[in-house]
């Protein structure tokens, strides 16, 4: 028995068991390894843009559901790395919150509100929209809140109420009157606008009741004078 164990290692029955488990770790281990490198997965909740030496690729001719010029998105899933040159720039695609700083709106008839919104939105999973969120706009939560806080100040603006709406009918009528802008200016899509606050400034209150100071002294003379008139027609 140790004869036997002995002439196997000293052999060529080693070799050839050395190169059938190099062979079959190999096969296990490596090329799937090898594989994994050229396969990239997109996960859900975010989208991909295809890019080559940093520059994202743009389809020059136009194919079944895609326009001349969109970039080459990925959608979640796998994909194939090929040739080793191109990659894939991550676009987180899930819905994000962002707040507006407190403004003080006038309305038309010079009242002064001061109101607190906020805006929910996520990136637009089509080529086009991706590369102006991407590489277009630096900063797309800002510029979507100038736009949003313009809107929401052209609308307080135009109603003469003494009162603004509810907050629902305000914030539906700020997300109609900006959504479209936004997603052509940001590429971004605006999913709702809230309104979170509401209330009359220490200015208009102050400038009220400023105004109505002298209003109240002269009811109040009007008044004297004809408790005067009429204490003088009783006595006459």
């Amino acid at each position: 028995m140790i004869e036997t164990i002995t002439s196997v290692f000293g052999t060529g029955s080693m070799n050839s068991l050395i190169k059938t488990g190099g062979a079959v770790l190999t096969v296990l281990l490596v090329v799937p390894a090898l594989f994994k490198l050229l396969i990239v997965t997109i996960d859900e909740g975010e989208a991909a843009i295809r890019t080559r030496n940093g520059r994202p690729i743009i389809r020059k001719r136009s194919r079944a559901g895609h326009e001349a010029g969109e970039v080459l998105v990925l959608r979640p899933g796998s994909h194939a790395v090929f040739p080793i040159l191109a990659w894939y720039r991550r676009v987180d695609t899930r819905v994000r919150s962002t707040d507006l700083p407190a403004r003080q709106l006038t309305g038309s008839a010079g009242h002064q509100h001061l109101v607190h919104a906020s805006f929910d939105w996520r990136p637009v999973v089509t080529g086009a929209d991706l590369r102006v969120f991407e590489l277009e706009v630096v900063h797309v939560t800002e510029r979507t809140g100038n736009i949003v806080g313009a809107a929401l100040r052209d609308l307080v603006r135009s109603d003469g109420r003494l009162e603004l709406p509810m907050n629902a009918e305000l914030s539906a009528a700020v997300l109609d009157a900006c959504a479209h802008h936004v997603r052509r200016a940001c590429g971004i899509e605006l999913l709702s606008v809230v309104i979170t606050g509401d209330a009359l400034t220490d200015g208009y209150l102050l400038s009220t009741a400023l105004s109505a100071a002298p209003a109240a002294d002269d009811l109040t003379a009007a008044r004297a004078a004809a408790v005067l008139s009429a204490h003088l027609a009783r006595t006459a």
